[in-house]
């Protein structure tokens, strides 16, 4: 894969080594040459210096060629107008941008660009590790509003119909783990004891999900 990314910082740096030490070629662009020095000595991509959304310094970079394009700088604007014209003037396939504004970054999923706000995932990670901490957590979705969460089943529940558990639009059981072997709930299935339970869990009825489990 042709991967080009815009900002050469802490971000950009490490995604374009573990991109090109997995085979991708890389192209990263930063309008300070001295960021560069954050790249790994192994880092086998090209390095562009120019600011990124000059259409001149992207093909530079190879943008008519690219599979996918990243905006990691540390400017909201910068990475919203770059991915932009990645995904509208050059047609880039997969297009992934950073916004520090959470409101700004809800706008700009709306486009159809996916995108990261570290300020809204932080956020719901803290707030998660404060009021939920006994809760496992194995993946959070969009910028944290959904996690997955893992569950050993509790005695309460053996028995007991799967959607006892679900909460149309908050909960929904996902996967159980019975005796190593991981099964998609049916229409009328059952808990059964030394179940493990997956569940997808929007972060607002995390204290819902604590009652229904019995540890509310």
């Amino acid at each position: 894969m042709k991967v080009i990314i815009v900002g050469c910082g802490r971000v950009g740096a490490q995604l374009a080594s573990l991109l090109s030490l997995e085979g991708h070629d890389v192209a990263i662009v930063d309008r300070e040459a001295k960021a560069f020095e954050r790249l790994p000595a192994n880092f086998r991509g090209r390095r562009v210096t120019g600011v990124g959304f000059d259409r001149e310094v992207l093909r530079q970079a190879g943008i008519e060629h690219a599979d996918a394009f990243v905006s990691v700088t540390s400017g909201d604007n910068t990475n919203i107008v770059a991915a932009l014209m990645a995904r509208r003037e050059f047609h880039i396939p997969k297009v992934v941008t950073r916004v520090f504004d959470p409101q700004r970054a809800e706008i700009y999923r709306r486009f159809g660009i996916p995108t990261i706000s570290p300020t809204t995932w932080a956020a719901n990670e803290i707030k998660d590790l404060l009021v939920h901490a006994d809760l496992s957590s194995r993946l959070t979705l969009g910028s944290g509003e959904v996690q997955i969460i893992q569950i050993d089943l509790p005695p309460m529940l053996v028995g007991h119909a799967v959607n006892e558990l679900a909460t149309p639009g908050e909960i929904s059981v996902i996967t159980i783990v019975r005796q190593g072997k991981g099964l998609i709930p049916f229409p009328g299935a059952t808990f059964q004891e030394g179940d493990y339970v997956y569940l997808a869990v929007l972060g607002s009825a995390m204290g819902k999900l604590k009652k229904l489990i019995g540890w509310g």
